[in-house]
């Protein structure tokens, strides 16, 4: 358990929280929401130690052990991969250390065979025995193969040291354990095994993501940091943004009586209740489910861009026909005759392992890049609009305010007005309308992309990782907005529930060609 008193902690005149009081309690997985720059990551920090707060304080029982995922990559460079894991336990490490110091002494006292007996009784007390196949089964589940056990953590790519790192803050099941965006450069596989291990993880949870799909499977209890409080809800992502939802309309009601809203309420419950899995974290959400009051639903200073795709014209039948079109990179062949058919209606998730090959096959759909052979073709009543991954282009060194950067890409010539209100929208809000375009933040770019083509009332879109740099609020606008569009499309994510609720077909793109599915993103997933 870990409790937090009264803790408060502001940036000169901005308070990020203040009078927090949680507590954090076994069995439990809090997913820690709030907007971007509400001090989610800063909050971790200070349960972690590594930041003092100004008021209040934060206590676990003594003997408790916490842990954190390190976000330093290049801490460990000298160490094997192996006793990188095994440092997740500072005291353990610090025994075998010292007991190792021992017996490898040329003179051994006496003292040095008491320290030995005490530090041998200590080791096997912290499961010291076990701690080298427990590393290793941890990097096993993350696709760390053996091999690379015995490797300098300087030896492995990025995505294996992320991998490492998190295999250590999970060793030998600490107390509490504190994530910090853990599925980031996962890929499916780990992703799938970590959501196991937190399932079954029997102590206390609290994590960081953007990631809808893994706060819904994982996670018993939402805490979001919102008006610099943290509320503690039950339930998984889902519930909490739902609920929000429901207690905002609930307060608009003001004539509706207490009797038709709790109504309301348990039948939404009933709902949610009934779609639960069978997971031990769904079975204990339900229980909790049912004690929900009407006054336990509160609604959430968030706010979300409104993200709405409206084709000018309806698309015929003939929509893009490619015929094996190749692709060679730095040497690399990406693409090799990719050839299919895109059908009206069609919904199109791009999957597959290489980036540079979904990214290449983006550029030459949208014109942007040649094939080496190969053709495609679009029918005469489509018109496209492409999202490309690095939008830098668009704005790098533009001296353009934000009012006259959208304006560019205005098929009319509408006013200040209109463009204000439309960005507006997407929750650049007054002055901040007249920012320059080279000044915005990751994902103010993106919100622009996206304005762009809005604009363009195409038929057909095509969008390479849009959620990147998005918040949780952003990539539910674009998912809901992306689910309602009426034309057709073709998206990659690495947003499971984006590929799941938007998608009615699935490419791959392997190295030997495609894998064409007309199914949903989890029948995919089924039949891999």
């Amino acid at each position: 358990m870990i409790t937090v008193t009264n803790v408060g902690l502001q940036y000169g005149d901005r308070k990020l929280f203040e009078e927090v009081n949680i507590k954090f309690t076994p069995g439990n997985c809090y997913g820690l929401i709030g907007a971007n720059g509400a001090g989610k990551s800063t909050f971790l920090k200070v349960l972690s130690g590594e930041i003092e707060p100004q008021s209040g304080d934060v206590h676990m029982k003594p003997g408790q052990r916490l842990a954190v995922l390190k976000q330093n990559h290049f801490e460990y460079e000298e160490e094997e991969v192996l006793n990188t894991v095994i440092m997740g336990h500072a005291r353990l490490y610090e025994v075998m250390q010292e007991k190792d110091a021992i017996y490898m002494k040329e003179e051994f006292s006496d003292e040095d065979g008491i320290k030995a007996a005490e530090l041998e009784g200590e080791f096997a007390e912290l499961n010291g025995w076990e701690a080298e196949s427990e590393a290793a089964i941890l990097l096993k589940g993350l696709g760390i193969s053996e091999e690379l056990h015995t490797k300098k953590m300087a030896d492995l790519t990025g995505g294996e040291k992320v991998k490492v790192l998190l295999a250590q803050a999970l060793f030998g099941e600490p107390d509490v354990l504190l994530l910090d965006e853990p599925t980031n450069h996962l890929d499916l596989k780990a992703i799938e095994w970590l959501e196991e291990f937190l399932i079954n993880f029997e102590n206390t949870v609290i994590v960081v993501s953007h990631d809808r799909h893994f706060l819904n499977k994982v996670c018993t209890h939402i805490a979001d940091l919102d008006f610099g409080k943290i509320q503690i809800y039950v339930g998984n992502y889902d519930f909490w943004y739902e609920s929000s939802q429901l207690a905002q309309k609930l307060a608009q009601d003001a004539n509706k009586k207490k009797e038709e809203k709790i109504k309301d309420l348990q039948n939404f419950i009933a709902r949610f209740s009934a779609n639960a899995s069978k997971s031990k974290q769904a079975t204990s959400r339900k229980k909790l489910l049912d004690k929900i009051t009407l006054d336990d639903i509160r609604p959430s200073s968030r706010k979300y861009p409104y993200v709405h795709f409206t084709p000018e014209r309806e698309v015929g039948n003939d929509l893009l026909t490619v015929d094996g079109i190749t692709k060679t990179i730095d040497g690399v062949k990406v693409l090799n005759n990719v050839s299919f058919v895109m059908n009206k209606g069609d919904k199109i998730a791009l999957v597959g392992s290489n980036e540079i090959a979904k990214t290449a096959l983006f550029k030459i759909l949208a014109g942007e890049m040649e094939p080496d052979s190969g053709t495609f073709k679009w029918g005469v009543t489509t018109s496209q609009a492409y999202f490309p991954k690095d939008n830098s282009e668009f704005f790098e060194g533009c001296d353009l305010n934000l009012v006259d950067w959208l304006r560019q890409y205005s098929p009319e010539d509408d006013s200040d007005t209109f463009l204000r209100g439309f960005l507006g929208r997407m929750l650049f809000s007054g002055e901040e309308v007249l920012k320059k375009a080279s000044v915005l933040s990751g994902g103010e770019k993106v919100r622009c992309m996206l304005s762009k083509m809005m604009l363009s009332g195409a038929n057909v879109l095509l969008l390479d990782e849009p959620t990147n740099h998005l918040d949780l609020e952003s990539i539910t606008a674009v998912n809901n907005g992306l689910i309602n569009y009426k034309g057709s499309l073709i998206f990659s994510s690495h947003d499971h529930q984006f590929n799941e609720t938007i998608a009615n077909r699935i490419i791959e793109l392997t190295e030997d060609g495609l894998v064409d599915k007309q199914m949903t993103y989890n029948e995919f997933l089924q039949e891999a």
